[in-house]
């Protein structure tokens, strides 16, 4: 899968299934502080990524993942 593929497919999930605005979502928009993702949407998170990309995440391997760009690499380097 092209990276641009993962970035649009995690861009879509962000917009229509954890409500963040489409103009917030850009590589270098931090997780918590710019998008305000919670422990509650990390947990619909873990959902959407193994519906589609087809792994679940681990809450250990998230520890260094703090931009969209780091949790677009992280899914870059799971199914590549």
């Amino acid at each position: 899968m092209e990276r641009t593929e993962i970035e649009n497919k995690v861009r879509e999930f962000l917009i229509e299934d954890i409500e963040i605005d489409e103009e917030k979502i850009v590589p270098e928009a931090r997780l918590k502080e710019d998008l305000g993702i919670d422990s509650l949407d990390f947990v619909d998170i873990v959902v959407l990524v193994d519906r589609q990309f087809g792994f679940k995440i681990r809450q250990e391997e998230m520890k260094g993942i703090r931009t969209l760009s780091d949790f677009c690499d992280y899914i870059e380097g799971k199914i590549g």
